[in-house]
């Protein structure tokens, strides 16, 4: 009877197996606290709710080869400072909104979604507004009547009517807001955002 060389043992790779699963499951535990930290609200690249109070604007950063976003100075969103609670609670009621009237259907937020309307990851710095003195009105009535403040770029696509209260209408734009605020690291690529006032 000849003997099994160790390498070839059940019990050697049984053991392995077994070793290998549990390092893994630390290594995945360890990383998922680590990838939470950094895309929790408040942190270096994902910046607090209270964002929505100042300008946000894009800047060429030459040494990562990328536009990133620039927190600026003052500019509270409709005119209202809001508390860090009173902005999180806005921003969320905006998300939540575009998840109940199922905008990434169409849409793409933050690289998850559908190509078939823009992408809204940085729609607030959209060239499309025209100038940062009327944007915010002008997403507003685009959301509360999107058939008549259609702009289809030489296409014949549209954004449903979604019965879009004004009330989520804001929450919807201050999700967009804080949205852009987020280091995407250049996404999407070769996006060009509206002209900054004094430029």
């Amino acid at each position: 009877m000849s003997k099994t060389p160790w390498w070839a043992d059940e019990n050697v790779w049984r053991k392995t197996a077994i070793w290998v699963t549990a390092l893994m499951l630390v290594a995945l535990i360890l990383l998922t606290f680590d990838s939470v930290a950094k895309i929790t609200a408040g942190s270096d690249r994902v910046p607090a709710y209270s964002v929505i109070n100042h300008r946000i604007y894009y800047k060429m950063d030459n040494d990562r080869n990328m536009q990133v976003p620039v927190i600026g100075g003052q500019a509270p969103l409709f005119g209202t400072v809001l508390s860090e609670e009173q902005a999180q609670a806005m921003v969320s009621k905006g998300k939540m909104t575009v998840q109940a009237k199922n905008c990434m259907n169409c849409h793409t937020l933050l690289g998850n979604g559908a190509y078939y309307a823009p992408d809204l990851t940085k729609a607030w710095l959209d060239q499309g507004w025209g100038a940062e003195a009327v944007r915010e009105q002008l997403m507003v009535n685009f959301l509360l009547d999107p058939e008549a403040n259609a702009r289809g770029y030489g296409t014949t696509r549209k954004m449903p009517d979604l019965d879009i209260t004004e009330e989520e209408a804001r929450a919807i734009i201050a999700f967009l807001k804080w949205m852009s605020a987020i280091d995407t690291n250049g996404f999407p690529r070769n996006f060009k955002p509206i002209a900054q006032e004094g430029e």
